[in-house]
This record gives structure tokens, sequence and C-alpha cells, in this order.
């Protein structure tokens, strides 16, 4: 799957690259209809043009769901940086690139899939009917995906199911939240149904029946929600019966497994492992930027790696994530690294080295050869046990049996009793840089009182607002957007 789709990386994808400097992308009105497919190998080049799409989201959820959350504090020096607008909750991010660069690239992603299933209806006969219901299943999956994290980011947004002209898309407003999870229901429904368990060979690394299961799951979760009296990504629609016969497919199916040692999960030599649902993969040549966004030059310095420096500053690992995470968790070694020296000065903050390796380093700061997992095994055993506390069925052992599942890999004692507070820790403590914990604070609840609390803790410096309010939930539609075409979307309240 890497030589596939990895070869159209950097003609394809819209990315933020090293997430410092300022980006200008077009709006979304500005695709066009392709020409009609006549070939197998023209079907096979846009589904991995699909799938190019995913390269610049690790970078991307990185800053707007672990740098927003209590996980990180990253104020910069100068406070200029695209970053601290997102770290600080300011009112004015309709102009941030991450507003605009997620809603080009996940449109844009849509647009590719769209494109991809017209033409399967249209022309689809010169593939095989096997391989036209997996490029089918393929296509409704990335689909979904993408507008999953449009809701998720933005709450109502357009609902495109077909590639439409620039000026056909100038008229269609934003839909309801409810209709984007309807489409997204809808496509993860047929891919659950027509997507192989897995794969061999060069096609490792597609998505999977197990992968659109797993998200599935997480949609109806998400639903589930509380309100918050906006539009955003809950419905309080109670459907965590759904999610959890879902994870329990998932589970049952006996395809995944976690990787004996935490440490493991995240190897250069040991991707597409059992834990794996669903990645985004990189090469040498074509690599990944994540495992340098929350990490600063001088921590590569340190390692001996010279790529230079990018002008990156620090993002430490909040001192209140690190009051929960014990010093004999395995994942505390994994993940983080208190205090380093550069040139004989020491840094004592603790920065994320989850990502990074010395030793399977690429030729350049923007070129690690390290996929970023998306979903992963030990998700679906803690979202089990989300699924059960919020009354989906089950027991409360039947819960503890998944938490401590992922506990004892850590070497950490096992639980007695369960609480929503004391899974919503251990998932934090299990996905630190993974990009869930805002999501998972907004779905549980406790994204208000949570950071709140946070904020007037640990924002010794005063640059962050203090009481974030339900609008801060979701994000700022993109100026760009908004003036393509004046008057067709509305701005979310409060930016």
């Amino acid at each position: 799957m890497k030589r596939i789709f990895l070869l159209l990386a950097t003609a394809c994808m819209l990315t933020l690259g090293s997430c410092e400097d300022d980006l200008d992308q077009t709006p979304l009105s500005n695709g066009s209809v392709p020409a009609f497919f006549k070939t197998a190998v023209d079907f096979e080049q846009a589904m991995n043009a699909v799938y190019s799409q995913l390269r610049g989201y690790p970078d991307r959820i990185l800053i707007l769901s672990d740098l927003r959350s209590d996980n990180f504090y990253g104020v910069s020096s100068q406070g200029v940086r695209d970053w601290d607008a997102i770290n600080n909750f300011n009112t004015t991010l309709s102009v941030s690139p991450y507003m605009s660069d997620t809603w080009a690239s996940d449109f844009g992603a849509i647009f590719r899939a769209n494109t991809m299933l017209d033409q399967l209806e249209a022309n689809g006969s010169v593939v095989s009917e096997g391989l036209r219901l997996r490029y089918e299943g393929e296509a409704r999956f990335l689909r979904a995906f993408h507008y999953f994290d449009l809701v998720r980011m933005f709450g109502r947004v357009p609902v495109i199911d077909k590639a439409l002209l620039p000026q056909e898309v100038a008229k269609i407003p934003r839909g309801s939240v409810a209709e984007v999870y309807d489409l997204i229901i809808s496509d993860l429904e047929y891919a659950k149904e027509n997507l192989p368990l897995n794969y061999t060979g060069a096609n490792v690394g597609r998505v999977t029946s197990g992968a659109a299961k797993g998200l599935l799951a997480l949609v109806y979760l998400t639903r589930s929600g509380p309100t918050y009296g906006i539009d955003g990504p809950g419905l309080a629609s109670n459907e965590n019966d759904k999610a959890l016969a879902l994870l329990n497919e998932v589970i049952d199916s006996k395809r995944y497994s976690l990787v004996s040692s935490y440490a493991n999960v995240f190897s250069y030599t040991n991707e597409n492992n059992s834990e794996v649902l669903f990645d985004v993969q990189y090469i040498v040549g074509n690599g990944a930027t994540h495992p340098g966004v929350m990490v600063p030059d001088n921590y590569f310095t340190s390692l001996g790696i010279p790529f230079g420096s990018r002008g990156i500053e620090i993002k430490p690992v909040s001192t209140d994530f690190l009051s929960i995470l014990a010093a004999n968790d395995d994942r505390r070694a994994a993940s983080v690294q208190t205090g380093y020296l550069v040139a004989g000065v020491a840094e004592n903050r603790t920065v994320l080295k989850k990502y990074v390796s010395a030793a399977g380093r690429g030729t350049g700061n923007t070129d690690w050869p390290i996929n970023f997992i998306v979903m992963r095994y030990a998700d679906i055993l803690l979202m089990k046990a989300e699924a059960i506390l919020r009354g989906g069925g089950g027991t409360q052992a039947d819960a503890l049996k998944a938490v401590n599942e992922v506990r004892t890999r850590a070497k950490q004692p096992a639980l007695t009793s369960l609480n929503m507070m004391q899974l919503m820790e251990e998932r934090r403590r299990e996905f630190l840089g993974e990009g869930l914990r805002w999501h998972d604070l907004v779905r549980s609840g406790t994204v208000l009182t949570t950071m709140n609390a946070w904020i007037a803790k640990e924002d010794a410096s005063g640059k962050m607002r203090r009481n974030i309010g339900a609008n801060d939930i979701i994000y700022a539609v993109p100026l760009n957007e908004l003036s393509a075409t004046p008057g067709l979307y509305d701005q979310n309240p409060g930016y």
C-alpha cells in the first residue's frame, strides 16, 4: 500500500508541512469534474489519489485535538505562531491556516471519493465485480472518514455526495449535523459489509471491514454525546448499544490483538502490526512530518539528528498530564522525555517522543518513514468500556476486563471499579499524541469543566482564554470559504 499510493503524495496533497508556516489554500469551490475513466488503471490511480489526501491529516489532528486539550501547554515565546490561536482559544480562528487547510483537505478528499464513486457507477464494468465492490467500499469509507473529521471540527458543513462543478458547489449551503451523519453512517454501513477483513502484499494498509466497524462505533458514541446547546458533533442520540455491538464484532473477529510492548506499537520496524485497524502510510522519500510537529529543534540536536533549524519552539507536555502518569507506567518511557541536554545546557521541560527515532529517521525533518495510527485495538477495548458505562449494555465486569487488558500491557495494577472519569484518564494515558484527547473530552461531556479547571491551574502566563464556553467546542468556518460565495455559509457562533 505504501508503494501504491504514496508515489502520488507530492502532487496530490494539501499538507501542513512543518505546521509552522502560514498557508493560503484554495476554497472548496475550485474543483472540477474529471474526464471519464476508461481503464482499470484509471480506477486504480483514482483510488490511490483518494488515499493520498490523508497525508496532512496527522499534523492537523495533533494541533487541533492534542494541543487544544489539556495534554500540552504550547504557548510560543512571541505569540505569533499559527498554533498559538488554537492553543489559546482565540476567537479570530477564521483566518487560521489550520481552518482553511482542514476544510480544503477534507473536501478535496471528498471530491476525489465522489469522483471515484460516480465513475464506478458509470463505467465500473472495466474492473472485476469483486474489485468494484472493494473500491466502492474504500471510497465510501474515506468519504465518511473525512466527513466525520469535518463534523467534529466545524459542526454543520455542506453535504455533497456527487462530484460537482464549481458553480454547482457554490449553491450548496451547510447541511445539518444530522444530515452529515446520515451520509457517514450510510457509507460506513456499506463499507463494513463490502470490505475485506485483511489484505496481503502491496495492498496492506488499505481500509478493512474492521476499520469500518471501529469508525462506525466511534461515530455512534460521538453522536450519543451531549449537544452543549450548539450545532456540534453531539446529538444526545443514545446509540451506545449500536457502538457496543460493533466493537464486540471487532473483538470477536480475533483479527486484532494488543502488541505485548507498548513502545513496539510505534516501532519503525513493526508497522502494520496486530494492533492497527487503520493508519496513514509513509515511506522514505515520501515520509511523514508528524514526528516533529510537537518536538522542538533542540531535541533533535540532543539526539544527534542533523536536521537543521526549523524555528520550531517547544510545545511541552502539560504538568497535569504528567501527574496522572505513574513513573513505572510503560507508556511514560515510550511517550515522553523529561529533560535533555543541548550543548551542555539543560532543557527541563517534557516533550513528546513517541514517534521520534534517531535510528529510523529518514532524509530530513519532513521525511520520517513511520505510519500514523488513526485507530488501534486498544481504542476498541476502551471504547467498549465507554459504551458499557454509558448504558449501551454489558456489565461492569465486561468494562473492567477491557480496561485492565490495556493497563496490564502498561504494567499497571488492575482496577476493581470503574467510572467515566477513570476511563477518560486511562484513554489520556494510552493515547497521548494520537489526536484523540479533545474529541474524547467533547464526547464524554466533560470538556468545559475539565478544560476550565486545567486552564486556571496550568496557564501561569495568562495566555489562554479563561472560562471557555460551548462555542469553543467547534472551530470557525474559514474566512476564505465565507468570502468565496458571500452569504452561502454562516459563521459558527463565537467567532
